[in-house]
């Protein structure tokens, strides 16, 4: 058992969340997470267009810093609509996006910022956020082969290698060089192709 320090006291912090949501979460509130939960499910398919009109708006704002510049109330609205992604991407299952608008957002929240922020690097967010939304929307899911086609990854060719010496790759000229795939750089990538992971 610890030895009591007479001259130490101990003092409790109170829970301040606890007493803020007013005591545990009960099996009603539970219900009501659950029920949201399912609403925004049901919402999901809509994620990118509502998404697409924020990045439609954000290009609009951009299109004017093109002409006008990042000073002024140009700026600022550029600002405004990159702070909005920022929060809306995460929620909208788009967290690059998020990513993106937080970068620029940083770059140009202050007007001291704004005046001296390269108006090209701003611009090329925009451009950034807008090819993250259209790679999202074109992706596909990886394609699932039968698994007689399926090809064994426990064993890969170990690159050519003398003791003491460079692979061979390395020592061919660059024509002459071996191609590999990007399966062969990341097994990994392959085996997610594949559908094996």
């Amino acid at each position: 058992m610890a030895k009591t320090n007479p001259d130490v006291e101990m003092i409790a912090a109170p829970n301040m969340l606890q007493i803020k949501i007013g005591g545990p979460i009960g099996a009603a509130d539970l219900h009501l997470i659950e029920k949201a939960d399912n609403a925004l499910n049901e919402m999901r398919s809509d994620f990118a267009l509502w998404l697409e009109d924020e990045v439609e708006q954000l290009e609009k704002s951009a299109s004017i810093v093109r002409k006008e510049g990042l000073k002024g109330q140009e700026g600022e609205d550029l600002f405004i609509r990159a702070h909005d992604l920022r929060g809306l991407g995460s929620t909208y299952e788009f967290p690059i996006i998020t990513r993106l608008a937080s970068s620029m957002a940083k770059m140009i929240d202050m007007p001291e910022k704004r005046e001296v922020a390269p108006a090209g690097l701003v611009l090329a967010h925009v451009n950034a956020i807008r090819a993250a939304l259209v790679q999202k929307e074109c992706a596909t899911p990886p394609i699932r082969l039968p698994p007689s086609w399926q090809v064994s990854l426990k064993r890969w060719p170990k690159p050519l290698q003398r003791p003491g010496r460079t692979s061979l790759s390395r020592q061919l000229p660059t024509a002459e060089r071996p191609r590999r795939t990007a399966a062969e750089h990341n097994p990994d990538l392959l085996r997610e192709c594949l559908g094996t992971v």
